[in-house]
């Protein structure tokens, strides 16, 4: 029974980790290679700066992403996935493969305009 509850809680807190909101979609789009903070901020709809900077310390912090400052002038930070972080790239694909069959996707609203 001990054994099942430390399972439940590592799969919890890893759900937990990678569902929060942008999470995953960092995760992805470090997987082909290092990225600036614009970049991936320009790629995530609707994140603020903010956001994506707790994003970034919180998956640092868990050793999913590393943070390189390159001493060029202007100084250049680049993100990219640890070990640990690649390690989920099969977890995300199944996901994606996941999401393309059962996933709904919402159309935008239509705009009802009145007749003038």
């Amino acid at each position: 029974m001990a054994r099942e509850a430390a399972l439940c809680a590592r799969f919890h807190k890893a759900v937990e980790l990678i569902g929060r909101r942008w999470s995953g979609a960092v995760i992805q789009l470090l997987l082909p290679g290092p990225s600036r903070f614009a970049e991936l901020r320009d790629a995530i709809p609707d994140i603020s700066d903010r956001m994506l900077s707790e994003r970034l310390r919180e998956l640092e912090e868990e050793g999913i992403v590393s943070r390189t400052v390159v001493p060029e002038s202007p100084v250049r930070v680049e993100y990219a996935l640890t070990a640990k972080g690649r390690a989920l790239e099969p977890a995300l694909g199944a996901i994606g493969k996941w999401a393309e069959r059962w996933a709904e996707i919402e159309s935008p609203r239509r705009v009802r305009r009145s007749a003038s």
